[in-house]
């Protein structure tokens, strides 16, 4: 199990909260990603949005490509997966910009990548709207997502390049310097279509939080259709969680509580309402899924270190290779799951500075 992070584009990821004491600047981001690297943390995704979906849209919010440059040029082994989103990219443009940030991020003393690619189908209209993106519908977004990424390999890997597609098209194209080692491509998705384009074009597959019998069952599913399509499993399988960590686990589950207890006086609580009213959940379960977002409780891989990573080996027997945690505040807790949970769940990072 490899251990990873969102970085805090947006202040923070609770919804029901304010100040969260991590302002969403570069002194933090750089200090937050400097203590990651230090720790052991293998990977920090750093999501793309423009427009702020924990805080309100009127909250700052950091760009996901800039800040993921600098985070590269001040770390010495953390990966950086940075999201993107085709339809406010375009694609050469975005291989170019992957070869110049590949050479800027070098590669990690086991010489592997230390840039990688989120791919993500877009899913906000009100932000391409602001920002003049391309907003498709739900399986058109990934057929669109699949000549991004044909033309990102086609250009890393041939000069010229020429491609055709229904979205994006590219003639006698010249790559150069072409990226010295290729970033690794992840993407997530849940529906059909979904799962068989990110099959197709990813090396990789990100999860929201889910059961471990969820988790199970989806990478087994990935993993045939990548066979059957590629004859090789994916390379990799990530999941969003938050995770709380405590001495004992009444203290645990009272943070729990504290952060989706949802405040009806709130400017936010009718954002509440409205997504209580379109999902299938049970209040209770509702509060969870709103709090965080990403299903991110769902694993509740909250309580003691012994409790957390107990849950945490049981994913990994399950096929999980990557956790990518969010907690608040970040600078203390991911220290303190450093300290406590690694221990415990052993990495080769842990053990590399250990002397293990």
């Amino acid at each position: 199990m490899h251990f990873g992070y969102w970085t805090p584009i947006y202040g923070g990821f609770l919804r029901n909260l304010g100040d969260e004491g991590m302002p969403a600047t570069w002194d933090y981001v750089k200090k937050l990603s400097q203590l990651a690297d230090r720790l052991g943390y293998h990977t920090t995704l750093v999501p793309e949005l423009y427009l702020n979906d924990r805080k309100g849209v009127d909250a700052p919010s950091l760009e996901a490509w800039s800040l993921s440059s600098a985070i590269l040029a001040v770390t010495e082994q953390l990966r950086v997966m940075t999201a993107v989103r085709p339809g406010f990219h375009l694609p050469a443009v975005t291989a170019k910009e992957s070869a110049t940030i590949t050479d800027i991020a070098g590669t990690t003393d086991a010489g592997a990548a230390r840039f990688a690619l989120n791919v993500v189908a877009a899913w906000w209209e009100e932000e391409a709207r602001q920002y003049g993106g391309a907003f498709t519908r739900h399986d058109d977004r990934y057929r669109q997502a699949t000549e991004f990424v044909d033309v990102l390999r086609g250009l890393w890997e041939h000069t010229p390049f020429t491609y055709q597609g229904e979205h994006f098209s590219v003639r006698d194209s010249i790559l150069s310097p072409k990226p010295a080692i290729h970033p690794p491509v992840f993407a997530g998705g849940e529906s059909e279509s979904g799962r068989e384009s990110i099959a197709t074009f990813a090396d990789s597959y990100v999860l929201h939080g889910g059961t471990v019998e969820e988790v199970r069952t989806k990478i087994a599913d990935m993993n045939a259709r990548s066979q059957r399509i590629h004859q090789r499993d994916m390379a990799e399988f990530g999941m969003s969680t938050y995770i709380i960590v405590r001495d004992t686990e009444a203290e645990a589950r009272a943070e729990l509580e504290r952060i989706t207890t949802v405040d009806p006086h709130s400017p936010g609580y009718a954002s509440f309402e409205e997504f209580v009213k379109n999902s299938e959940l049970d209040v209770e379960l509702s509060r969870r899924e709103y709090s965080v977002g990403t299903r991110g409780l769902r694993p509740d891989l909250v309580g003691t270190p012994e409790q957390v990573a107990e849950k945490i080996r049981a994913y990994q027997d399950a096929g999980l290779t990557l956790l990518l945690i969010q907690c608040s505040p970040a600078h203390e807790e991911l220290e303190r799951i450093a300290e406590q949970v690694f221990p415990l769940v052993p990495t080769r990072e842990y053990l590399l500075t250990t002397g293990g």
